[in-house]
């Protein structure tokens, strides 16, 4: 049996910034604190949302590390450490593995467009880098490349290679995946709205962009869900769901890197090509927020 990296809900986190587009990393270690104390089930460091296509090597680097440290030891902490580059992965990969990552996550190649052999023998070459459990992350809608469930099965028989974050959107998919794989290789949603359709199919929990904002709440569903209170969940999945498509009615992290601005970490600054959010779906998203009983400042 594989060990489940975690169950519940993952914060897949911003990176704060400062006005002048560097990390802010007294933010980050409070909101690292915050989504602790409001009782998240795992952290993933560096990945879309965090901004890590427009890092910088070092600054990749150092916010791993430093979010490895603050949590220290606390909750899961799963590093974003795929690429279109796979030696760049790979070395990336090993170097979560020395600081202490818990996990990797492992995006399917941006831009390249592989095939399903080129995937499968680039995951391969990664998790056989890895001294940790690796997750899969598959986002066609971003990367222009989708993992079939044929490949996901392939993949599964490796050790390392733990369960994929499925972000397809596409529930027949994840359905498939479900039905080849087996119990033993975790899956979970990387769409918010999806959260209980994912759990019905097996799902383990999900990587959320939600728990930004809402940390206590999105582990929450999915804990009433797996306590056999499918009500409660789904009633929960609705009440969220407005917030939740504000929060990727334009690209994401541009969105949640406003949300976690004017709750005060760090400012609604991104790295381009990537910008702020347009006004008017700004105010749409902040009255959400307060809607929900999110504090801003």
């Amino acid at each position: 049996m594989k060990n489940t990296v975690f169950t519940g809900a993952a914060t897949a986190i911003v990176t704060p910034m400062n006005k002048k587009g560097e990390i802010d990393y007294e933010a980050f270690k409070r909101l690292i604190e915050w989504q602790i104390a409001e009782g998240i089930d795992a952290i993933v460091s560096v990945g879309t949302t965090g901004e890590g296509s427009t890092l910088s090597d070092k600054e990749h680097r150092d916010a791993m590390k430093f979010c490895v440290d603050t949590v220290a030891g606390r909750v899961p902490v799963i590093a974003g450490t795929g690429s279109n580059d796979i030696a760049y992965a790979i070395d990336l990969t090993r170097f979560a593995c020395e600081i202490g990552a818990d996990a990797m996550l492992l995006v399917t190649p941006y831009y390249n467009k592989a095939t399903q052999r080129g995937l499968i023998e680039s995951f391969t070459a990664i998790a056989n880098a890895s001294t940790k459990p690796c997750i899969l992350y598959n986002v066609p809608s971003r990367t222009g490349c989708n993992l079939t469930p044929a490949s996901c099965a392939e993949l599964a028989k490796h050790p390392n290679i733990v369960g994929v974050k499925e972000a397809s959107g596409n529930v027949s998919q994840i359905a498939e995946i479900a039905r080849l794989c087996g119990e033993d290789f975790a899956i979970y949603s990387g769409n918010d709205d999806q959260i209980i359709p994912v759990l019905s199919l097996g799902g383990k929990g999900v990587i959320s962009v939600l728990s930004n904002v809402l940390p206590k709440e999105t582990s929450l569903m999915c804990k009433k869900y797996f306590e056999g209170d499918v009500k409660g969940a789904l009633a929960m999945q609705l009440r969220y769901l407005p917030l939740i498509n504000q929060l990727f009615c334009e690209v994401n992290p541009i969105p949640v890197k406003a949300a976690t601005a004017a709750m005060g970490y760090g400012e609604n600054v991104l790295r381009l090509p990537l910008t702020s959010m347009e006004k008017a779906n700004e105010e749409k998203l902040l009255a959400l927020m307060v809607e929900q009983g999110i504090a801003l400042q």
